[in-house]
């Protein structure tokens, strides 16, 4: 497979990044296309395929490998729901790409691909048992249990973001109120601030007292969400990505303060909080690794 190159797509609400890979994670080339709106299954469909044409002109690759906003099913076939895409319900995304490409494809939730990569090239390599939460336009995770991803019995398993943070909190496109999201993504930055979660990372680095209590009150609740996942799971490391953790540095203090109070010792001993390593080619780099796994298997 020396010179064998695969596809990995990071399909998000607003943008589908698209990368060209060689076998040892590096891009050879990448391709960011807006996403269009609405954003049907079809119309996706549609901008995926051009944009596989313009990423791949000469048929270099071999497989496809696809990270989707919400649960896939436990073959990797079918988005079964997109929390933030209108009318994603059961789409059979990797029939649809297979007939159009004729390239084998495979599907995943989008964080479950992150922490894939991280768990690969990043972060997570020199952990077996690890979870990784997205702090993005949502909150997703991923959970690898002694190294591998967990995905539960249907392949919905992880959904780290969606549990109760305050019962009567804001209510949550999942159908739960308050979920540890809904106080930390970056739509719940941006209703709470007024702000976009990179204009609060460079006012704190500036100094900028209201950002940095910010950040501080932001430390605190994800510490809250995550203290309950810490008592499940036990992990050795948690590793935080998505655009939020940009501003680590200014909510980890009360982030670790709060898992040190909630959390009991044997519970926590060992316990690494770190920040993701592969930034925003995260997804793709997953999605890549997982078109490999496809190929190596078939």
């Amino acid at each position: 497979m020396g010179n064998f190159q695969v596809i990995g797509i990071d399909l998000g609400g607003t943008a589908i990044k698209l990368g060209r890979f060689s076998q040892d994670g590096t891009c050879l080339q990448s391709l960011t296309v807006a996403t269009p709106q609405p954003a049907t299954p079809e119309a996706v469909l549609l901008v995926m395929v051009d944009a596989i044409t313009q990423i791949d002109p000469d048929n270099q690759t071999i497989a496809i490998g696809v990270g989707t906003p919400g649960p896939a099913d436990a073959t990797g076939r079918i988005a079964q729901i997109a929390i933030n895409l209108p009318q994603w319900v059961n789409v059979p995304l990797a029939d649809w790409l297979e007939a159009k490409t004729s390239k084998p494809t495979v599907i995943e939730n989008d964080a479950n691909c992150a922490g894939i990569a991280e768990a690969w090239l990043g972060a997570g390599r020199h952990f077996k048992n690890f979870m990784m939460l997205t702090l993005g336009t949502g909150v997703g995770g991923a959970i690898f249990l002694d190294g591998k991803l967990f995905v539960g019995q249907r392949g919905a398993a992880g959904e780290l973001g969606l549990i109760t943070l305050q019962p009567d909190g804001p209510m949550c496109q999942s159908g739960n109120q308050g979920s540890l999201e809904q106080h930390t993504s970056i739509k719940a930055i941006r209703r709470r601030t007024g702000k976009e979660p990179a204009q609060l990372g460079v006012l704190a680095q500036a100094g900028d007292a209201e950002a940095l209590t910010f950040w501080r009150e932001y430390g605190k609740d994800l510490g809250i969400g995550l203290a309950s996942l810490i008592y499940v799971l036990t992990p050795e490391a948690i590793v935080l990505g998505g655009g939020v953790s940009a501003s680590f540095e200014f909510f980890s203090p009360t982030l670790k303060a709060e898992i040190n109070q909630r959390v009991m010792p044997t519970s926590r001993a060992g316990l690494q909080i770190l920040p993701a390593q592969l930034g925003n080619s995260a997804g793709m780099v997953g999605a890549a690794r997982l078109a490999w796994q496809k190929i190596i298997r078939n």
